[in-house]
């Protein structure tokens, strides 16, 4: 069990790691596809801090990290306020903090106890910046013990829903919470505050914890005991807000036209009159990228777009109808379907399908890009959750659970520089730039797609251009479905499984032995953790009965009910 800050509930985000975007390749995923990231590799990509516009991000906050798993919470609160904000591991150099200026710091929350042996400290610099802090969980036991507090290991800790009694009036409550009010919030820790430091206040108490909010006003310090950044503090938006607006003076400037119109501007200082290349799956984050650079250098842009076969029903088609037809984006469309199907013959292990999809893929747009006579710099989708520094404080990577969608790397003798528009931005600020950018609801807010598409929709079995075909038309069944119930933009990932399974079943008058396939359904914020979709039985019945009439092959259908943990999203 942790001690500063306890684990989250089952539908929260975890961290993600940080992969290495030194020599990446051009993503072959249609989105990712939500299941576990891989391990951070070797990099400095974390140490160099994105490059900043005066204008767009003259008011910004800076998140330091020390292990909470709801981190990236914080910041999409932020960023959601219209307040541009990166995270930063607690153990950024104060020469960095000082030149990256922010208007306010936050201290995340954490698994460590402050009187573990070597436990993360505040940078001292944090406190001379004359700017205000805000610690949460573990960030304000810190902030407390570095200043002259006391904190100690409770018997009554906090775990779950909790009632925060309002004491004092404070600048993090106006016009949320009021004087004598009780709230609810979430508590996650083992440890609390037993003595503030001079010059703080108690604001708000709870039952375990006497100093649940706390607040020095003339030096714009505050902790909080609890977590403001998850939804089940109803108001914790609100009080973030507060901090970021009422006490550190920002003014919310931070909007995706505002984005588009910096960022066009960096893409052509950096491109000059040169060329690019974009590898174009169609999913969300390749086709905001693509279009976003195609709006800066025109036909300097060209995408290829590598059809391995393995798409959803009519996907292909889409995408080149789309960006050749709506945006005249330059695009080659490499059918070579063929080839991946005989590679994968006879391969039924998940990993050395994932890993062949993926040398194939480097394989295949490398010779495009040979045959178009290269390029200068490789466009990528490369979202923020894959720059931020990785989970551990201590350094250690997490488990590789499977090898991630869009592992793999471009061979290093290709030497192209790299575009990556969209690295300051987290998925759902993306999909708002798409919207901003004109490109079809279809597409932006399409469900994660993994990169070796439906071959791990068809697990522990060898994949055929049948059983694609007969995934496939039970998929876009499923879909349809979905869709005109209304529910497709309530739901984070839906998709079916063509089960390795043959039962028997009655049609007609006459015995059947044919394919059983399975349904899955989940919401989910990005993706690390997952909860099912509690469609009603008349839904299901519906599409089970649709799928076993329409769909010659397939005579049983079933629904995964299995949360992420224990179970990933997709089978394989």
């Amino acid at each position: 069990m942790e001690t500063g800050d306890a684990g989250p509930p089952s539908s929260y985000t975890a961290p993600i790691t940080r992969r290495n975007t030194s020599a990446a390749m051009p993503s072959y995923h249609h989105d990712g596809g939500g299941d576990s990231k891989d391990p951070p590799m070797t990099g400095p990509a974390q140490d160099t801090p994105l490059p900043l516009d005066a204008s767009l991000h003259s008011d910004r906050i800076l998140i330091l990290d020390f292990g909470s798993q709801v981190t990236q919470l914080i910041a999409r609160r932020v960023r959601e306020s219209g307040v541009y904000c990166e995270i930063w591991p607690f153990t950024a150099d104060a020469e960095r903090i000082r030149s990256f200026a922010p208007r306010g710091v936050i201290l995340s929350g954490g698994p460590a106890s402050v009187h573990d042996a070597g436990a993360p400290v505040v940078p001292d610099v944090v406190f001379t910046l004359n700017v205000p802090v805000l610690g949460i969980c573990y960030g304000q036991q810190a902030m407390c013990n570095q200043l002259g507090g006391k904190v100690e290991g409770s018997d009554h800790r906090e775990f779950g829903r909790a009632f925060v009694d309002i004491t004092e009036d404070c600048a993090l409550f106006r016009g949320v919470w009021a004087r004598g009010g009780r709230e609810q919030v979430w508590m996650s820790h083992g440890d609390r505050v037993t003595q503030i430091p001079p010059g703080f206040r108690a604001v708000a108490t709870s039952e375990g914890a006497p100093f649940a909010v706390i607040a020095d006003e003339g030096r714009r310090l505050y902790g909080v005991q609890f977590h403001p950044e998850v939804v089940h503090t109803p108001h914790g938006a609100a009080l973030l807000r507060n901090f970021t607006h009422h006490v550190a003076g920002c003014t919310g400037s931070w909007t995706m036209a505002g984005f588009r119109n910096v960022e066009i501007e960096k893409i052509r200082k950096q491109v000059g009159d040169k060329r690019v290349i974009c590898g174009l799956s169609g999913g969300v984050d390749s086709s905001v990228a693509a279009v976003l650079i195609h709006e800066a250098i025109g036909d300097q842009l060209t995408c290829i777009f590598v059809d391995h076969g393995m798409l959803r029903l009519g996907e292909a088609e889409e995408v080149v109808n789309t960006f050749r037809g709506r945006f005249n984006i330059k695009l080659v469309h490499r059918d070579a379907s063929e080839l991946f199907l005989s590679e994968l013959e006879g391969v039924t292990d998940p990993e050395i399908k994932r890993k062949t999809i993926g040398r194939l893929f480097v394989e295949v747009f490398e010779e495009e890009a040979a045959k178009i006579g290269g390029a200068d710099f490789l466009a990528q989708g490369t979202l923020y959750p894959d720059v931020i520094e990785s989970v551990s404080f201590t350094g250690g990577p997490s488990v590789t659970i499977k090898s991630h969608h869009n592992v793999g790397g471009l061979p290093e003798r290709m030497n192209m520089g790299l575009v990556e528009p969209l690295r300051e931005l987290f998925k759902d600020e993306v999909r708002a730039l798409g919207r901003e950018l004109g490109i079809p609801e279809v597409i932006v807010g399409r469900h994660p797609f993994p990169g070796p598409g439906l071959a791990i929709r068809i697990p522990t079995d060898a994949i055929t251009r049948e059983k694609l075909d007969l995934l496939r038309r039970v998929d876009a069944i499923y879909l349809e479905e979905i869709r005109n119930a209304g529910l497709y933009d309530a739901i984070w990932q839906a998709f079916a499984v063509l089960l390795p399974v043959k039962t028997v079943g009655v049609m007609g008058d006459g015995r059947t032995y044919d394919q059983a396939c399975a349904l899955r359904a989940v919401t989910s914020t990005d993706g690390m953790t997952a909860e099912v979709y509690p469609f009603d039985m008349g839904f299901l019945n519906r599409v089970a009965s649709r799928i076993v009439n329409e769909v010659r092959g397939v005579n049983r259908v079933t629904y995964d009910i299995t949360s992420k943990p224990p179970g990933t999203i997709e089978w394989e």
